[in-house]
Formats: C-alpha cells, structure tokens, sequence
C-alpha cells in the first residue's frame, strides 16, 4: 500500500506576511515551484497540492524540481516518499478553463518521462487530480476516462499508413491516474456515499480519497453546519466504504480561523481530536507564513507524526437530528450574509491579494448560491468580515438559543471545539464598530434589521456562556485598526484603508 499523506500543503492566497523569499507581495512562477520545494525540505509537508483552479500555474513543475533541487529529491522519491497533486478546473463550471482541464492533465505523462530519466526507473511522479465541486460519479469517471482514452489511449492512433502517435512521441505513461472528489456544497456533501459508490462500481479501486471542503461549506452555510456536514459526511464516507469493501483515506480542507477550520501552529491538537478518521489535512499558506517557520514544522511533523483515529459513524438519528440543526441554523444565517453582502464586496476588494488568481468568486458566482447574491472567494469572505468587527463564525448563533435537548446533545457531542471555536473568534467582535455601520457612507452602511439579528448574535455569546478572554493587546489592536479603517474608508482615504487591512491580517496570522 502506497503512503496516504497525513498533510498537504497548498497554495491558499491566506497569508498576510510574505515569506523573505518571495520576489514580491505575489507569490507566482518559479516562487511558486521554489514554494513546493521549501513544503517537502523545509516543513516537512508530504503532499503539494499543484493548484489549476482558478489561477496560472507552471506545467514544467516537475522538470524544475528535479532539476534545480536534485540533491533533495534524488533520496526523496516524487510520487512515492512525496508527492505532488494537481487540483484541475471544473470543465462544467469555468467554461474559460475547460482547456486548462486538458493541459493539465497532458503534463502527468511528461512528468513520468522526467522522472525515469531522473530515477532511472519508472516512477509516477503525478497519478492523483483533484476534482473540485465535484458533484456526481460521473464528474470523476469522466475525468479518469477522458486521461485513459484521450491523454494515454492516443498512442494507438493512426497517423499515416503504419505510423501511430507512439511512433512520434513514445509511449505514454501512466496509462490510468486517480481521481480525488473535492466535495464543497451541502447536497454533494449529502449524496458522498452515492458519489463513492457509483465511482467504486465503474472504476473498481483499491482505495479513494475523499475531499471534503470546510471553507466553501462555512460561508454558503455558515460554521455550524459546516462542520456538521463534514462530520455526516465522513461518517457516510466510511460506512459506503465499509460495505464495498474499499479503503476510504479523507482530506479536510481546514483554513487557520475557526470559520475555516481553525488548523494553525497553535491549534493542530485540536483539530486531530476534531476530525477522527481524517487521513490529510491542508496546510495552508498562512500556517505556514504567519507564523515562526520552527513553530510551523513542529506542527506540521506532529501531524505527520499522528496516527488517524477511528471514524465517527453516525446513526441515522444522529445524523436527522445534526439536520434539523444545520436547517435552522442555514436560514437565519444566510439572511444577515444577504444584508452584509455590499459591505463584504466592498471591504475584500481591499483586502491584500496573496497569489495571482484569476477571477473566480466561489459558488455563489456558479449559481450555487442563495437569493441571488455574489460573494468573493471564502478567504476574502472571512477576511472582510473580521475587518469590520463581526467575526463571521458568529452570524447565525442566535439559532443554538433555540435547540432542544436532543439538538444540543448532537451538536457538543459531534463538535468537539465547538466552544473554543467560538471563543477564539469572539475575541475580534468589535460593538463599536457593528453598531456605526447603519451609519456609515456608501458601501460600508448596512440596514438595522441586519446590524439586529447581528447584535442578536452578538448577545448570544453570553447567553451561551461562551468564555471569552480579556482582550489582550493583540485583540486591542485589532479593534483599534478596525476602527481607522472604517473611518478612512468612508472618507475616501483608500490607502490609509488597505494598509489598516493588512495590519489586521498580520494581527489575526492570516488574511481569513
């Protein structure tokens, strides 16, 4: 049996402190392959993720690893000791990358040719793909199918009379890859037992690994429900594995503040108790960048150096019951993200931008989302959020003040971290700040009856007994820039806007 990662780096634009090396305030180009390198030499990650989503990315990434960092990778094999996996565009959703889709997958037998030639044996430097908004079986089958037939099957194909294409270009290897579900809205998250199944059925693997999403789900959903899906998620994920008699090896895609996760240095712990039978986690840039690089290894080989957990299955009781919680938690939620929508735009186009992504606005903008509204990308969503004073883990919280006995026994009992969560993220609520935004000039202002069910929020901590520190001088700060940059803001000091912004991503280690 192959090495299953127990972490994988990627290149989330999250951070706010660009690493020394990095030649500007993007990291982009050969930064980004000098990045994949310093994942495996210097923090020990097992896994990169090679990101094609949404962005412009080097298809010679394996030829300059093994090129300018052969002394490295000669005794760590790529594709067996590390490795490297492309996350590919959805086809069915960024029409304008359907092409990329192609190219990416075209690269994984050029990456094999290198690697013999490197290793002087056969060695599948790239077989894996990422599959995002995955949303049926079928999104997987075709991918696998199309690299089969398309990318390596093209070798059988005529030419001119006894000339094929293996006659110009050699064979092509690998002749099959895996495909890897990225999982991301709630009624995909829903059906992952189906989409196992139908995949297993056609493809008959060894073993899959299954992708849940915590960020995307987080701010289409809000932080409750995220985290109970992933929970029921999972939970289906193993038991369909289970009867089919097929090894399941999840990843869970957690960002470094609570409403993405809350995977940072100071917090891995935690998460490892939060998410048991969870085979890799993301390590994302800020975890990396915005933090001691010592701090960020440390954390990193403990990870690697855990074992994974027994799954959490649930019952179909259980599983209602964490329903019923998500359903009333997803109505209140996703109206105050409907009032605050303006503000959010506004604010995240501020905010300091981390890689060269293309535009690319999330579900929302698939029309995946609820009542109409487009949002930025999840980080910036967070982001722009904590930079007006409302954490968005607290929107929808009055809901808990209304859950049974049976609710809450679901909820504590299958979201461990539930209370340090919410602690962690109360301590950037800055009042002030929420109740001068009905106030505020142009894009900043937002209605009373959204700023109400906000403060309602915001009284809920109490009413829950969530214990919140003193603000430290951190926490003091950061208020204090929120303040500034709401103030420049609604008069038209940009500037002065953008660089309070990015104090208050460095305050908080990372831009959401």
């Amino acid at each position: 049996m192959r090495i299953i990662p127990r972490t994988m780096c990627t290149q989330h634009p999250d951070y706010a402190t660009v690493p020394q090396w990095a030649t500007n305030d993007f990291i982009k180009g050969d930064d980004e392959v000098y990045e994949a390198y310093m994942n495996y030499s210097i923090y020990d990650c097992q896994e990169t993720m090679w990101d094609f989503e949404g962005k412009d990315v080097d298809i010679y990434v394996v030829r300059k690893l093994l090129e300018n960092y052969g002394g490295f990778f000669i005794n760590k094999v790529l594709g067996e000791d590390i490795f490297l996996t492309y996350r590919l565009p959805n086809p069915n959703v960024e029409a304008s990358d359907r092409k990329v889709y192609a190219e990416a997958l075209e690269t994984i037998p050029m990456a094999y040719d290198l690697a013999r030639v490197f290793y002087g044996k056969p060695v599948k430097a790239i077989f894996e793909v990422i599959y995002p908004l995955t949303s049926s079986s079928r999104d997987l089958i075709i991918t696998l199918r199309y690299y089969e037939r398309v990318v390596a099957g093209k070798c059988r194909v005529e030419l001119d009379e006894g000339v094929k294409v293996a006659d110009v270009i050699g064979e092509v290897e690998p002749k099959t890859i895996e495909v890897i579900p990225l999982i991301e809205d709630m009624d995909s998250l829903l059906r992952v037992d189906s989409i196992i199944e139908g995949y297993v059925k056609a493809v008959k693997p060894q073993y899959i690994r299954v992708f849940i999403a915590r960020s995307d789900p987080a701010m289409n959903y809000g932080l409750i429900p995220a985290v109970l899906l992933a929970k029921i998620a999972l939970s289906r994920a193993y038991t369909v594995g289970n009867a089919l008699g097929v090894g399941v090896y999840p990843i869970i895609g957690v960002g470094p503040t609570p409403f993405r996760g809350n995977f940072n240095p100071r917090n891995v712990n935690n998460v490892l108790r939060e998410y048991p039978g969870v085979y890799t986690f993301t390590v994302q840039s800020a975890f990396r960048y915005d933090y001691p690089v010592d701090n960020a290894k440390e954390a990193i080989n403990t990870v690697n150096n855990s074992k994974p957990t027994e799954p959490l299955i649930l019952s179909k009781h259980e599983e209602e019951l964490a329903l019923t919680v998500i359903r009333q938690y997803v109505d209140r939620y996703q109206a105050e993200v409907e009032g605050l929508a303006n503000v959010i735009n506004y604010v995240a186009q501020l905010l300091p931008p981390r890689r060269t992504r293309r535009l690319h606005i999330g579900l929302f903008g698939y029309g995946r989302g609820f009542r109409g509204i487009t949002l930025p990308r999840a980080i910036a969503f967070v982001g722009a959020l904590y930079s007006i004073g409302i954490p968005p883990e607290l929107l929808g919280l009055a809901t808990l003040l209304k859950l049974n006995e049976k609710q809450w026994g679901v909820l504590e009992g299958n979201y461990v971290n539930l209370w340090r969560d919410l602690s962690d993220a109360a301590q950037y609520i800055c009042l002030e700040c929420i109740q001068q935004l009905p106030i505020m000039k142009n894009e900043l202002r937002v209605d009373e009856e959204t700023i109400s069910m906000v403060l309602e929020d915001v009284k809920a901590i109490d009413e829950l007994g969530v214990k919140v520190p003193s603000p430290g001088f951190e926490q003091r700060k950061h208020a204090l820039l929120t303040k500034l940059f709401l103030e420049s803001a609604s008069n038209g000091y940009i500037n002065d806007a953008r660089e309070y912004l990015l104090e208050m991503a460095k305050v908080r280690r990372g831009v959401g």
